[in-house]
């Protein structure tokens, strides 16, 4: 079994904001699988179902980002999984709108929902697909530019982004499962 966590905050307020990416790609997954996320336990809503004959749990944590840890801590333990059969989703605004990269092992980058994950877990091994939202020009608007929707001319690309995150997904489990296959032998 595998563990995917897309990270983001709770509650209408947020639902729209670009630190919501990994949220929205969670869902998108959950959708094209005909998971439904209407499990409420372990920090998290989450549903489990299979994603390309893998069994999966795709989890969205109802704690808020910076606290991401304590959902995938929960959940990894609850259901018995290794972190490295985890897959986190976050957004990055080290990677411009559109551009999305898998990575399997390292720092947090300065992402508050990775920094929580990598200190509840203890370890820097677990799979994530960063899914990029630009960097706003001012440094010191960093909060407000995550917290913020994004620009209604960016639409299109982001419907794009969502398939393109969806697949990115999909690939990234599909090697998850290699490794874990190749470190049984």
């Amino acid at each position: 079994m595998f563990l995917i966590i897309g990270l983001g905050n709770p509650g209408p307020r947020y639902e729209l904001t670009r630190h919501n990416a990994g949220f929205w790609v969670a869902d998108n997954v959950a959708d094209k699988y005909k998971i439904r996320l209407d499990c409420h336990k372990h920090f998290s809503l989450y549903g489990k179902g299979e994603v390309g004959g893998l069994e999966v749990v795709i989890a969205k944590p109802m704690t808020y980002m910076n606290e991401s840890g304590k959902a995938a801590k929960s959940l990894l333990s609850a259901f018995n999984i290794s972190s490295e059969r985890m897959l986190v989703i976050h957004d990055d605004i080290d990677l411009p709108l559109g551009k999305i990269k898998k990575k399997f092992q390292g720092g947090d980058g300065g992402q508050r929902g990775i920094r929580s994950t990598i200190q509840s877990i203890r370890t820097r091994e677990f799979a994530r697909v960063r899914v990029g939202i630009g960097r706003p020009e001012d440094k010191d608007d960093i909060v407000d530019y995550v917290l913020s929707p994004f620009d209604k001319e960016d639409s299109g690309l982001i419907n794009e982004t969502m398939e393109q995150a969806v697949q990115m997904v999909e690939a990234a489990l599909e090697e998850l499962n290699k490794r874990s296959k190749s470190t049984e032998d």
